[in-house]
């Protein structure tokens, strides 16, 4: 699978996680998520804030979360149909390792030398 469609299955299923119910999205909630352990995978935009980035990287070390940079805030909104999101969390243990598994694919195939 190319990058671009590595993307796109992404963000198609962060839509349905989306109509599903099982997504958290902004900071606020997204911090929610994370300390009420509701949280099974955190995603923080690539163009969010290094203070955000952060944030999010330390809590979800701290509570054992997932957490992946993917895509840009736009990109991220648009999937789940809100206005400009720079973190999320999924919140359905299945649709999570979905996702984890297809950000990890994207992450190795973007590590390899071209």
């Amino acid at each position: 699978m190319t990058d671009e469609a590595l993307k796109k299955s992404i963000l198609s299923l962060l839509g349905i996680s989306m109509k599903a119910g099982k997504i958290k999205a902004g900071e606020f909630q997204t911090e929610e998520a994370v300390k009420s352990q509701e949280a099974r995978l955190v995603i923080i935009a690539a163009d969010a804030s290094e203070n955000t980035k952060k944030k999010f990287s330390d809590k979800c070390t701290f509570y054992e979360v997932p957490v992946f940079i993917f895509g840009t805030k736009e990109e991220l909104a648009r999937a789940i149909g809100k206005e400009n999101r720079s973190s999320m969390a999924v919140t359905d243990e299945g649709l999570a390792g979905s996702l984890i598994t297809k950000l990890s694919n994207l992450e190795k195939t973007q590590e390899e030398p071209a």
